[in-house]
Protein backbone atom coordinates (compact mmCIF):
# COMPACT_ATOMS: atom_id res chain seq x y z
CA UNK A 1 0.00 0.00 0.00
CA UNK A 2 2.67 2.15 0.77
CA UNK A 3 5.96 2.24 -0.87
CA UNK A 4 9.31 4.30 -0.60
CA UNK A 5 12.35 4.08 -3.08
CA UNK A 6 15.66 5.51 -2.49
CA UNK A 7 13.69 8.41 -0.71
CA UNK A 8 15.92 11.38 0.72
CA UNK A 9 14.84 14.93 2.49
CA UNK A 10 16.79 17.67 2.85
CA UNK A 11 15.98 20.86 4.85
CA UNK A 12 18.30 23.27 3.37
CA UNK A 13 22.14 21.55 3.99
CA UNK A 14 20.52 19.57 6.44
CA UNK A 15 20.17 15.82 5.32
CA UNK A 16 16.80 14.64 7.36
CA UNK A 17 16.13 11.49 5.30
CA UNK A 18 18.91 9.51 3.78
CA UNK A 19 18.03 6.88 1.11
CA UNK A 20 14.85 4.90 2.54
CA UNK A 21 13.57 1.64 1.12
CA UNK A 22 10.50 1.10 2.88
CA UNK A 23 7.18 -1.08 2.15
CA UNK A 24 3.70 -1.08 4.49
CA UNK A 25 1.12 -3.52 3.22
CA UNK A 26 -2.55 -3.33 3.40
CA UNK A 27 -3.51 -3.18 7.12
CA UNK A 28 -1.07 -3.63 8.73
CA UNK A 29 -0.07 -1.55 11.94
CA UNK A 30 3.54 -0.15 11.56
CA UNK A 31 5.33 2.31 14.55
CA UNK A 32 7.90 4.59 13.62
CA UNK A 33 10.28 5.34 16.65
CA UNK A 34 13.98 6.90 16.94
CA UNK A 35 15.62 9.77 18.75
CA UNK A 36 14.34 13.57 18.37
CA UNK A 37 15.56 14.42 15.04
CA UNK A 38 15.83 11.02 13.65
CA UNK A 39 13.29 11.84 10.84
CA UNK A 40 10.13 10.27 11.94
CA UNK A 41 7.87 13.40 11.73
CA UNK A 42 9.56 14.45 8.16
CA UNK A 43 8.70 10.97 6.78
CA UNK A 44 5.41 11.06 7.84
CA UNK A 45 4.15 13.93 6.65
CA UNK A 46 6.29 12.91 3.26
CA UNK A 47 3.78 9.86 2.88
CA UNK A 48 0.98 12.61 3.60
CA UNK A 49 2.02 14.53 0.39
CA UNK A 50 2.44 17.55 2.32
CA UNK A 51 6.52 17.27 1.50
CA UNK A 52 8.29 16.57 -1.44
CA UNK A 53 11.29 14.57 -1.29
CA UNK A 54 15.13 15.76 -2.60
CA UNK A 55 14.94 12.63 -4.26
CA UNK A 56 13.50 9.02 -4.84
CA UNK A 57 9.44 8.53 -5.01
CA UNK A 58 6.14 7.66 -2.81
CA UNK A 59 4.09 5.22 -4.16
CA UNK A 60 0.48 5.19 -2.51
CA UNK A 61 -1.71 2.73 -3.76
CA UNK A 62 0.19 2.34 -7.41
CA UNK A 63 -0.09 6.60 -7.25
CA UNK A 64 3.19 8.06 -7.49
CA UNK A 65 3.30 11.37 -5.36
CA UNK A 66 5.94 13.03 -7.33
CA UNK A 67 3.44 12.36 -10.57
CA UNK A 68 0.77 14.40 -8.98
CA UNK A 69 -0.47 17.68 -7.52
CA UNK A 70 -3.74 20.29 -6.78
CA UNK A 71 -7.18 18.60 -7.17
CA UNK A 72 -5.35 15.20 -7.73
CA UNK A 73 -3.25 15.11 -4.22
CA UNK A 74 -6.50 16.41 -2.19
CA UNK A 75 -8.15 13.76 -3.82
CA UNK A 76 -5.51 11.20 -2.33
CA UNK A 77 -5.41 12.79 0.91
CA UNK A 78 -8.99 12.22 1.64
CA UNK A 79 -7.99 8.62 1.78
CA UNK A 80 -5.27 9.28 4.24
CA UNK A 81 -5.90 10.44 8.29
CA UNK A 82 -3.32 12.59 9.58
CA UNK A 83 -3.25 12.75 13.82
CA UNK A 84 -0.93 16.12 14.43
CA UNK A 85 1.04 16.20 17.44
CA UNK A 86 -0.43 19.33 18.26
CA UNK A 87 -4.19 18.70 17.60
CA UNK A 88 -4.58 21.35 15.27
CA UNK A 89 -8.29 22.10 16.36
CA UNK A 90 -9.78 24.99 15.64
CA UNK A 91 -11.08 26.59 18.94
CA UNK A 92 -13.48 29.15 17.94
CA UNK A 93 -15.68 26.25 16.47
CA UNK A 94 -17.31 23.43 18.97
CA UNK A 95 -16.31 19.83 18.90
CA UNK A 96 -18.55 18.97 16.46
CA UNK A 97 -17.71 21.26 14.21
CA UNK A 98 -14.42 20.62 14.38
CA UNK A 99 -14.54 17.03 13.44
CA UNK A 100 -17.53 17.27 11.12
CA UNK A 101 -15.01 19.81 8.47
CA UNK A 102 -13.44 16.99 7.60
CA UNK A 103 -16.50 15.93 5.25
CA UNK A 104 -17.69 19.31 4.57
CA UNK A 105 -14.91 20.08 2.43
CA UNK A 106 -15.69 16.95 0.39
CA UNK A 107 -19.08 18.28 -0.93
CA UNK A 108 -21.30 15.41 1.40
CA UNK A 109 -24.71 16.02 2.11
CA UNK A 110 -25.53 18.01 5.09
CA UNK A 111 -27.95 15.18 6.38
CA UNK A 112 -24.94 12.30 5.94
CA UNK A 113 -22.38 14.57 7.61
CA UNK A 114 -24.44 15.02 10.74
CA UNK A 115 -25.00 11.15 10.96
CA UNK A 116 -21.18 9.86 10.41
CA UNK A 117 -19.71 12.92 12.87
CA UNK A 118 -22.55 11.80 15.64
CA UNK A 119 -21.20 8.05 15.26
CA UNK A 120 -17.35 8.92 15.53
CA UNK A 121 -18.11 11.24 18.46
CA UNK A 122 -19.62 7.85 19.88
CA UNK A 123 -16.98 6.00 18.77
CA UNK A 124 -14.01 7.93 20.73
CA UNK A 125 -16.49 8.56 23.72
CA UNK A 126 -17.16 12.09 23.70
CA UNK A 127 -21.01 12.17 22.33
CA UNK A 128 -21.49 14.07 25.73
CA UNK A 129 -18.89 16.61 24.28
CA UNK A 130 -20.26 17.31 20.67
CA UNK A 131 -21.22 21.43 21.65
CA UNK A 132 -18.15 21.86 24.00
CA UNK A 133 -15.35 23.73 22.54
CA UNK A 134 -11.73 22.86 22.38
CA UNK A 135 -9.70 24.68 25.06
CA UNK A 136 -12.59 23.64 27.67
CA UNK A 137 -11.33 19.69 27.12
CA UNK A 138 -8.42 18.15 28.72
CA UNK A 139 -5.30 16.61 26.91
CA UNK A 140 -6.94 13.56 26.35
CA UNK A 141 -10.17 14.69 25.06
CA UNK A 142 -8.55 17.14 22.68
CA UNK A 143 -6.51 14.31 21.19
CA UNK A 144 -9.70 12.19 20.47
CA UNK A 145 -11.15 15.11 19.10
CA UNK A 146 -8.18 14.89 16.68
CA UNK A 147 -8.17 11.31 16.12
CA UNK A 148 -12.05 11.45 15.21
CA UNK A 149 -11.46 14.69 13.01
CA UNK A 150 -8.91 11.64 10.84
CA UNK A 151 -10.74 8.90 10.89
CA UNK A 152 -14.43 10.12 10.23
CA UNK A 153 -13.92 9.70 6.27
CA UNK A 154 -13.28 6.29 6.60
CA UNK A 155 -9.73 6.54 5.63
CA UNK A 156 -7.52 3.76 4.22
CA UNK A 157 -4.54 5.02 6.03
CA UNK A 158 -3.90 6.69 9.23
CA UNK A 159 -0.66 8.77 10.19
CA UNK A 160 -0.15 10.07 13.66
CA UNK A 161 2.45 12.32 14.92
CA UNK A 162 3.40 11.50 19.04
CA UNK A 163 -0.51 11.22 19.18
CA UNK A 164 0.57 10.25 22.96
CA UNK A 165 3.15 13.21 23.44
CA UNK A 166 1.67 15.19 26.10
CA UNK A 167 -0.46 12.47 27.88
CA UNK A 168 -0.27 10.17 31.13
CA UNK A 169 0.58 6.54 30.72
CA UNK A 170 -2.79 5.86 31.54
CA UNK A 171 -4.66 7.90 28.83
CA UNK A 172 -1.51 6.34 26.52
CA UNK A 173 -3.07 3.43 26.94
CA UNK A 174 -6.61 4.68 25.96
CA UNK A 175 -5.72 5.83 22.76
CA UNK A 176 -3.50 2.65 22.25
CA UNK A 177 -7.34 0.76 22.41
CA UNK A 178 -9.01 3.36 20.31
CA UNK A 179 -5.98 2.91 17.50
CA UNK A 180 -6.51 -0.90 18.18
CA UNK A 181 -10.08 -0.51 17.12
CA UNK A 182 -9.83 1.59 14.24
CA UNK A 183 -7.21 -1.01 12.95
CA UNK A 184 -9.96 -4.02 13.54
CA UNK A 185 -11.94 -2.26 10.89
CA UNK A 186 -9.10 -2.67 8.44
CA UNK A 187 -7.22 0.52 8.28
CA UNK A 188 -3.84 0.44 7.66
CA UNK A 189 -1.88 2.83 10.53
CA UNK A 190 1.64 4.42 11.28
CA UNK A 191 2.24 5.97 14.24
CA UNK A 192 5.74 8.37 14.90
CA UNK A 193 6.50 7.63 18.57
CA UNK A 194 9.10 7.68 21.13
CA UNK A 195 6.59 6.76 23.97
CA UNK A 196 7.72 3.75 25.87
CA UNK A 197 4.61 2.90 26.91
CA UNK A 198 3.19 2.52 23.31
CA UNK A 199 6.64 0.42 22.46
CA UNK A 200 6.97 -1.59 25.43
CA UNK A 201 3.87 -3.90 25.25
CA UNK A 202 3.50 -4.46 21.07
CA UNK A 203 4.15 -6.99 18.53
CA UNK A 204 3.41 -4.28 16.14
CA UNK A 205 5.99 -4.58 13.15
CA UNK A 206 8.07 -1.05 14.24
CA UNK A 207 10.90 0.39 12.29
CA UNK A 208 13.79 2.55 14.10
CA UNK A 209 14.74 5.68 12.86
CA UNK A 210 18.75 7.41 13.53
CA UNK A 211 20.07 9.82 11.67
CA UNK A 212 18.05 9.95 8.94
CA UNK A 213 18.49 5.96 8.31
CA UNK A 214 16.42 2.93 8.72
CA UNK A 215 18.33 1.69 11.92
CA UNK A 216 16.29 -1.48 12.45
CA UNK A 217 12.79 -3.20 11.17
CA UNK A 218 11.50 -5.11 13.73
CA UNK A 219 8.89 -7.17 11.32
CA UNK A 220 6.00 -9.12 12.65
CA UNK A 221 2.92 -10.94 9.87
CA UNK A 222 0.36 -8.80 9.58
CA UNK A 223 -2.34 -8.87 11.85
CA UNK A 224 -6.11 -9.80 10.24
CA UNK A 225 -8.08 -6.81 10.89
Amino acid sequence: MIQLFRLSKKFGPNLVLNDIELRIREGEFVFVTGPSGAGKTTLLRLIFGAEKPASGYILINSINLNRISGPKLDLLRRKIGFIFQDFKLLPKKTVFENVAIALEVTGLRPKFIRKKTHQTLRLVGLAEKEMAYPLSLSGGEQQRVAIARAIVKDPLILLADEPTGNLDPELTREIMGLFRRIHQKGTTIVVATHSRELLGDTDYRTIILNRGQIYEDIDTPVRSP
